[in-house]
């Protein structure tokens, strides 16, 4: 491997990667939140000839992405000459969904010459192989919702909607969107008793053709805390396509609350 950077956004996995890759350098974006104890090297998106030039003086041959990022804002005023050659293709990915646009920023790394790689290539133990991963199998009841899960999600895989959806006695309660899974969690809570027959379970994967070097789903502990506050029975993910942010803690919100978490390798 040679000089491996990190583009951190907010969250724990900057953090991860950091201390796993004590050698990486991190860079930030102007903007961008990220965990205080990460001191990078700042650059704006709306000067990325600036970043590729640091980069390359660096040695910089590889990159990962990591954290929750949103959109960021652009100040046309400030474009620096490689972004107003890119502003053309840049406006026209921005139109469309968030896949098409990551997929457009991946080639701009790329095409410099710098390789972008996932976290879970650098971190491997990030992501769980199929099986139970703690609780009690679900049952016939809930293998049945997960099904149903399944089928929504990928119907939904070409509209470019989100990663997840709840399923209770074969009804949707709520799918994933922008918002985000714990936005959906929460809507789910406050379902009324008398439109549930039963639990229900979350179901998360990554959309089909979804670029995981750069937007694999994650779940955390507050992601089994908000499952348990929808009522629901547990919660079922991608087997190596979804990113287990401190799987320890985890497994041990997923015993406390008497949930299952289970790993399909068909998602």
């Amino acid at each position: 491997m040679g000089q491996l950077a990190i583009l951190a956004a907010s969250g724990a996995l900057p953090v991860k990667l950091a201390q796993a890759h004590p050698q990486a350098l991190i860079f930030g974006l102007k903007g961008v939140e990220r965990a205080p104890s990460l001191k990078a090297i700042e650059h704006r998106f709306d000067q990325l000839g600036g970043l590729f030039d640091d980069l390359k003086a660096k040695g910089v041959d590889q990159i990962v992405f990591a954290g929750g990022m949103s959109r960021p804002q652009l100040d046309p005023t400030a474009f620096d000459p490689f972004m107003m050659a890119l502003a053309p293709k840049l406006a026209a990915a921005f139109q469309q969904g968030d896949d098409a646009l990551l997929r457009f920023i991946i080639a701009i790394f790329e095409d410099q010459g710098i390789k972008v790689v996932g976290a879970h290539d650098l971190l491997p133990a990030l992501t769980a192989s199929a099986g139970l991963i703690a609780g009690e199998m679900p049952q016939d009841p809930e293998q049945a919702d997960i099904k149903v899960a399944t089928s929504f999600l990928q119907h939904m895989a070409p509209l470019d909607v989100g990663q997840g959806v709840v399923v209770a006695s074969g009804l949707c309660l709520g799918i994933e969107t922008l918002q985000g899974t714990d936005a959906l969690l929460g809507f789910v809570a406050q379902t009324p008793d008398h439109l549930r027959r039963s639990k229900g379970v979350f179901v998360k994967a990554p959309k089909a053709g979804q670029d995981l070097r750069v937007d694999m789903p994650a779940i955390g502990p507050q992601t089994i805390e908000n499952v348990a506050k929808a009522g629901l029975s547990g919660l079922v993910i991608a087997a190596e396509k979804v990113l287990l942010l401190d799987r320890s803690a985890i497994e041990k919100a997923v015993e406390k609350h008497g949930l299952f978490l289970l790993a399909q390798d068909d998602l």
